[in-house]
């Protein structure tokens, strides 16, 4: 059984691979023998992390089409993302462009992308990461719930469109994890103690905790998993709010 979570000579491409849950993934698929490419728009040449900034079109379809002629590309994750919590009607014009131009687009083009380097070999697999934002809510988080519901909709459609060439797509959908992404939640005790008591685990999650996950989605183990969202956040969409009623 455990030759279908092997990654041996697959080659992965991990987006935002310089810090948080994409470093954490490249780190997994690594140890489970995938050559990994590992990019990200903070390059680091001590770590083989090589730049790429996912809001050029341009740079996107060079880099995945340079990658997958010289190696072909078998799995793709893209992790970026940003948020700017706010209230709706504090949000500005730029703020809105801004999130809504790296969490959603960018990711678009790099679906874009992928699809196009893998369709023609009709085989692969690519995901995306949403979030429990898709689901569920709270007050300054609009613009990021949207697009995290939309990579939700981008990861069924390409399932649907591209499947009949082989190539699955799926999406993770974290908790609350411990990311660079979260530090103002984190530095927060307050806040950071009523997002633990969310989960049914009574805790936050780790970016090592995403790796299964997506090797999961990236080896044999999934090969008939396609089009869905995994969610992995500690219980907190099973849990109906916070009182424990005595039984």
């Amino acid at each position: 059984m455990s030759n279908l979570f092997d990654l041996t000579g697959k080659t992965a491409v991990v987006i935002g691979a310089a810090s948080g849950i994409g470093e954490a993934i490249a780190a997994g698929f690594a140890r489970q023998g995938a050559r990994v490419i590992a990019l990200d728009i903070k390059p680091d040449p001590a770590r083989d992390v090589a730049p790429l900034d996912i809001t050029d079109g341009a740079a996107v379809d060079r880099a995945i089409a340079g990658i997958d002629s010289r190696y072909g590309i078998d799995v793709l994750v893209c992790t970026p993302a940003v948020n700017v919590r706010k209230p709706i009607l504090k949000y500005s014009d730029d703020e809105l462009a801004f999130v809504l131009d790296v969490n959603l687009k960018a990711n678009f083009r790099v679906l874009r992308a992928a699809g196009r380097a893998m369709t023609p070999r009709k085989t692969g697999s690519i995901i995306l990461i949403s979030s429990i934002r898709s689901q569920s809510v709270e007050p300054g988080q609009s613009v990021y719930a949207a697009t995290k519901a939309g990579i939700v909709q981008l990861a069924r459609t390409a399932a649907v469109e591209f499947g009949a060439d082989g190539v699955r797509v799926n999406a993770i959908a974290p908790g609350v994890i411990e990311t660079p992404l979260t530090t103002q939640i984190r530095t927060n005790q307050s806040w950071y103690d009523a997002c633990a008591a969310k989960t049914v685990l009574g805790r936050w999650g780790r970016p090592e905790e995403i790796v299964g996950p997506a090797v999961f989605l990236a080896s044999d183990a999934s090969s008939y998993v396609t089009g869905t969202v995994l969610f992995v956040d500690g219980g907190w969409l099973a849990a109906d709010g916070r009182y424990t009623p005595p039984l």
